[in-house]
């Protein structure tokens, strides 16, 4: 051994290459990194000092990129495992290729892959049986790690359909598992997304055997009657008549105690929620379940009753904290909102104080808001919290038009209730913070990616067309208006598309196949009747205007929403005060901030001489060891390298497509890598379909 010891240093000393008896690569095993979703590698190959030497090592076209639309995007955080990297294709079909050199191994070819976007796989081994967990459309998938083919003896065919009990008497047929999911033993925890209409399905979290499918636990977050928890849904049989309260962003587990952490959504629908009266239970809470057997340990509800679409945006991030000289294992949840909820990991004990706080109560008639909600008294939020007229920015245009806009909208607090009148969120609908999540370092910082973009939407009564004679125009404003627009033309950002000219891109059979089964961020429209569904698509294809048919769906909620509209001025720019999309550091030990900077920028402002403003993003940080972040996210197609103790950029490095996604770090034969999907296709950006991974020469 001393010998082969000799032999490798005169061989480094030699070559600069290190032998393989010391090796130390390192994976990244899980989504976010690991079961904590730390979003951290120990990983210091690349540090402060040679990270403006970082080359692209590899580039992997994954298929798919919607090149004519830019509709596709990829927002996949791929695992590494024993050198071989797993991902998700632009086409939502799982790939595996060679980590070190980007080389296709295998791709699936499974045939129903519509219905929603992925956000990565899940791995699970046991000697030689080695399994990839893929969730797309209504199914989960069982493949074999090395060919990719499905693994017959899994549930039916290699298979579990996620419909299966969870549905209820009126409910489309939406649901995907599209984060991966969490193993613990030999169990894989699934939560998913379902429609956030009032036709949604149950959100229940379920577990299944690995191996064979069968379903073990269930946890309902909308309780039976007389379960613990059903006293707060005060319209029963609320499992029933209720849907949503779904575990979509993701969870975090302590495989040690083993505990699950999961957040859950808002209960359906969304913005009005007079026919649920009461807390609502367990929507928009964070729950602590025992992982084998589901049972509930503790939760705390992070929004009470919402009627605002305010569920926690991501997973949990497991740390160890110092309070007070005291090592505690603590769960921290962000949110949308801004804020940072710490617990206990174990009591559920929060960390800082929490204060039930009062806001207004004035809302649509039938609502009932909750007289009051939890704000955290520490970590301070990391986003502004109210939107006033002094908090245009200095260049926005028309301001006095947009200043008279505001002066008779809604504005000024969290947790305003929705009328016919605008009504203004800040930070927007989906963030603050995002499905990305943020990172955590073994110090017990917190890196956070957000976005400070006002949002304004309002309620307006449907009109009640239960066996009324309907044209197609009524069926688009009742079903699709709230995303695509009244006039078809979808929303500035392109976040929802145009539908103007459909026709020339679009078949009657292929809109007839999205209405079915959805697709992206749109949820199935099954819960219509094929004539309704008729009726929109020769709408949408200019023809037949004037037939009409007998409407036989109007559902229970009286008031439908005018849509998710970012407000941006007619240059195209946020009308707020930048900056728009930041990256922010928080000592999670005292609740202080660190330092908070600008993420991303358009570069036309620049040129003129305005700062960097941030801009809108989606995706996670990687924080490293060696004390970077690495992140993606903006819209301005570039990743870049932050000093993770000052928040200053010391690398950056352009993207064939933005980066919508989180990175992930690993080592094979002792070189690092940092890879990343360049997906696009929000934001009005380009689609692509590349992974892109970088190394040191």
């Amino acid at each position: 051994m001393k010998r082969l010891i000799l032999f490798s240093l005169i061989f480094l000393a030699v070559t600069g290459f290190v032998l393989a008896p010391f090796f130390n690569d390192k994976d990244w095993p899980e989504y976010n990194g690991d079961g904590e979703r730390s979003h951290y590698t120990t990983l210091n190959q690349i540090n402060k000092e040679n990270v403006v030497q970082l080359k692209v090592a590899w580039t992997y076209a994954s298929g798919g990129a919607d090149t004519l639309r830019n509709r596709s995007q990829m927002q996949c955080n791929p695992i590494v495992i024993d050198g071989v990297l797993y991902g998700v294709a632009a086409s939502i079909q799982a790939f595996a290729i060679d980590a070190a050199t980007g080389k296709g191994i295998w791709k699936s070819d499974l045939p129903d892959v519509s219905g929603t976007l992925s956000r990565g796989v899940t791995y699970w081994a046991n000697g030689d049986d080695k399994r990839i967990f893929f969730g797309t459309a209504n199914w989960l998938y069982a493949l074999n790690a090395q060919t990719g083919k499905l693994i017959a003896s899994f549930g039916d065919k290699g298979k579990i359909d996620l419909k299966a009990g969870i549905d209820r008497p009126g409910a489309d047929d939406f649901i995907s598992s599209n984060t991966p999911n969490t193993i613990y033993k030999n169990l894989i925890i699934v939560g998913g997304r379902v429609s956030e209409n009032e036709t949604a399905l149950l959100g229940d979290v379920r577990a299944y055997d690995t191996v064979t499918g069968r379903l073990v636990w269930t946890f309902h977050t909308i309780p039976e009657k007389g379960a613990f928890g059903s006293e707060t849904w005060l319209a029963q049989p609320a499992r029933q008549k209720f849907g949503g309260a779904n575990a979509w962003a993701g969870m975090a587990i302590d495989r040690k105690r083993g505990i699950v952490y999961i957040p859950t959504g808002s209960a359906a629908f969304d913005f009005w929620g007079g026919n649920r009266p009461g807390d609502n239970l367990f929507a928009n809470c964070l729950i602590a379940l025992d992982a084998a057997t589901g049972k509930r340990l503790w939760h705390f509800q992070l929004v009470h009753h919402d009627i605002w679409d305010r569920d926690p945006p991501a997973p949990p991030n497991l740390v160890t904290l110092n309070i007070d000289g005291k090592q505690i294992d603590a769960v921290v949840q962000i949110t949308k909102q801004g804020y940072i909820f710490v617990f206990d990991r174990v009591t559920g004990k929060p960390l800082f104080p929490i204060k039930e706080t009062a806001f207004r109560m004035d809302a649509m008639e039938g609502e009932k808001p909750s007289k009051t909600q939890p704000i955290p008294t520490l970590p301070l939020p990391f986003t502004r919290q109210t939107f006033l007229a002094n908090d245009f920015n200095s260049f926005v245009s028309d301001r006095d038009s947009l200043e008279g806009v505001l002066k008779k909208a809604r504005t000024g607090s969290a947790y305003i209730p929705i009328t016919n009148d605008m009504t203004v969120f800040y930070p927007g609908t989906d963030g603050g913070a995002q499905w990305g999540g943020a990172a955590t370092d073994n110090e017990g910082i917190m890196y956070i990616p957000a976005k400070e973009i006002p949002v304004y939407t309002t309620l307006k009564r449907k009109e009640v067309l239960h066996d009324k004679a309907v044209n197609g125009s009524k069926l688009y404003q009742l079903n699709c208006a709230a995303c695509h627009g009244a006039d078809k033309t979808g929303n500035h950002d392109g976040s929802y598309p145009s539908l103007a000219n459909v026709e020339k891109r679009l078949s009657s059979e292929q809109i007839h196949g999205i209405l079915q089964k959805g697709k992206g961020m749109m949820p199935s429209f099954s819960h219509i009747s094929e004539a309704e569904k008729n009726v929109i698509i020769d709408f949408l294809l200019n023809k037949n205007a004037d037939k009409k048919i007998i409407s036989t769906n109007n559902g229970t909620a009286p008031y439908h929403n005018t849509g998710y509209n970012r407000w941006y001025d007619k240059n195209g720019y946020p009308v707020s005060q930048p900056p728009w999309g930041t990256l922010t550091a928080v000592d999670l030990n005292t609740g202080q901030r660190r330092w908070q900077v600008p993420l991303g920028e358009y570069k036309a402002l620049t040129e003129k001489g305005i700062p960097p403003t941030g801009t809108d993003n989606y995706g996670g940080p990687l924080v490293t060891a060696s004390g970077l972040i690495f992140i993606a996210a903006s819209r301005d197609e570039k990743i870049r390298a932050f000093d993770k103790a000052t928040g200053k950029i010391l690398w950056t490095a352009d993207l064939p497509a933005a980066g919508y996604a989180s990175a992930s770090a690993y080592s094979v034969k002792g070189k690092q890598f940092i890879v990343i999907a360049c997906g696009g296709g929000k934001l009005n950006t380009k689609s692509g379909d590349k992974y892109v991974a970088f190394a040191l020469p």
